[in-house]
């Protein structure tokens, strides 16, 4: 069996030639050019496993021979080496659909752990022509449909990407899912809750530490990014994240290097970057609660989540997925009208909500099978015309009595102020006006935390933080 051939293009004669004897020396067929036509004439004739090109040439740009590659069809994965500090180049390089980048002067080793991921990549597109890839995205809903269409896409690059979209709509399992189907799905897949770190335990815990760096330091451990090496390091809510660890984070990224606590000198690390956040990180940036460049570093490709409302079709799907994972295979069903009292509800928590519903209803069901009356859906959902419905099944059968818990404690709600009047006890003021803003919260969320966390623009932790200073209890407390 003959050996990957690798096409590199590079007008600086020794370069390329250090390029060469490098990739030679990996066991690898080398073929060289110095112009866009050369590089062009070769690639008609030959199938390469990988195409590694300068940005910058005497008779055009790379970026002109990596949009043609992704044109052509033959799924080859192209590589461009960007001048020192050019990471705007990069990040256009990626976006128009290169695979990974490598900037000059060139590290050897770097450049080897790519062209050793870019050969994967080559021989999983090989093995995935012979057929369809398995997906754990469930439905066949139009939005589904191109939303897995785009994981694949993704999955051959190594561009960070930033999942968008509403809790609950799975921005987790498609990370995962991206990692699965790429060329690191053998490596590990961290997932990080960037909200979830107390942020003096935050460098740590991304870079690691030497043994003795601190009080309290007993050995040296690793951090999320040496665990991620080689794989993908997904860091979810990424909003959350303070400015001083966001100036941290865009070195990491930039440099792909990393220092432990204690340490003196960096080590390289190979990982993917994909991040998530339920937030707006544009406005984010606007409002000055997130930097700009680590931003355009995080967002080189967006994949945006279809909320559940958006795909009522694959509701059946997931019903039947959810049920036999909550009770066993053909252990629970859905009786009468119930697929169609969650198809007139509309879902604010997405999946994770239809998760909570099913597995509530469960609870209450005989024989595991869940009747209308058993899923206790009151929230009203938006109709047409801008007013709003409650959704409550019309003929439901009167479920069994429960014990329910006992609402919250009322708070006397603040004292409205006229223009020229003031508090007599400022903090005490401040206090019943949070109070009351975060119990409306909870109330219209159905003290659903992480909906109502995600209504006052703030993190879960922090809502928990101030429900228990204000002394704010929810039914199920």
């Amino acid at each position: 069996m003959s050996a990957p051939r690798i096409l590199v293009l590079d007008d600086e004669a020794d370069l390329r030639e250090l390029l060469e004897i490098t990739l030679l020396k990996m066991g690898l067929d080398v073929d060289s050019a110095a112009t866009l036509r050369q590089a062009r004439n070769l690639f008609e004739e030959r199938d390469y496993a990988l195409v590694l090109t300068d940005m910058r040439l005497p008779d055009g740009l790379g970026l002109e021979l990596v949009r043609e590659i992704a044109a052509s069809g033959k799924g080859t994965p192209v590589a461009v080496i960007t001048a020192y500090g050019s990471a705007e180049n990069a990040v256009v390089a990626l976006k128009a659909g290169a695979f990974d980048y490598i900037a000059k002067p060139v590290a050897l080793d770097a450049l080897r752990v790519m062209v050793r991921s870019a050969l994967k990549l080559s021989e999983g597109a090989a093995a995935a022509d012979g057929g369809a890839v398995d997906s754990r995205m469930i439905g066949h809903s139009p939005a589904m449909q191109s939303l897995r269409a785009q994981i694949a896409r993704l999955a051959r690059s190594m561009a960070p990407i930033s999942i968008t979209g509403e809790s609950g709509s799975g921005k987790e399992l498609a990370a995962r899912e991206i990692h699965a189907q790429s060329s690191r799905a053998s490596k590990p897949f961290v997932a990080v809750n960037c909200g979830a770190i107390p942020e003096t335990l935050m460098e740590a815990e991304f870079f690691g530490y030497r043994k003795g760096a601190f009080t309290g330091a007993a050995e040296e451990r690793d951090g999320f990014f040496q665990a991620a090496n080689g794989g993908t390091l997904m860091l979810d809510e990424v909003a959350d994240l303070p400015l001083a660890m966001q100036v941290k984070l865009l070195r990491a990224i930039q440099e792909r290097r990393v220092r432990k606590i204690g340490a003196t000198s960096e080590e390289p690390v190979d990982v993917r970057i994909i991040s998530a956040t339920h937030q707006d990180l544009a406005r984010c940036v606007e409002t000055g609660r997130f930097r700009q460049d680590l931003f355009y570093r995080l967002n080189v490709i967006e994949l945006a989540l279809p909320p559940l409302r958006e795909r009522m079709d694959d509701l059946a799907l997931l019903a039947d997925g959810i049920l036999n994972r909550l009770a066993g295979p053909g252990q629970a069903s859905l009786g009468p009208g119930v697929l169609e009292a969650l198809k007139a509800y509309s879902f604010p928590g997405n999946v994770r909500e239809l998760e909570n519903v099913l597995e509530r209803a469960l609870a209450f069901a005989n024989d595991g099978a869940i009747q209308v009356g058993d899923l206790s859906l009151k929230a009203a959902r938006p109709v047409e015309g801008g007013r709003s419905e409650t959704v409550t099944p019309a003929a439901a059968p009167v479920p069994p009595p429960v014990e329910v818990a006992p609402p919250p404690r009322p708070m006397a709600a603040p004292v409205a102020l006229g223009p020229a009047e003031l508090p007599s006890n400022l903090p005490e003021y401040l206090e019943q006006v949070e109070r009351d803003i975060i119990q409306r919260a909870l109330q219209q969320t159905q003290f659903n935390r992480t909906q109502a966390a995600s209504l006052l623009g703030i993190s879960v932790r922090q809502l928990r933080y101030q429900m228990q200073k204000l002394d704010i209890c929810a039914p199920d407390d």
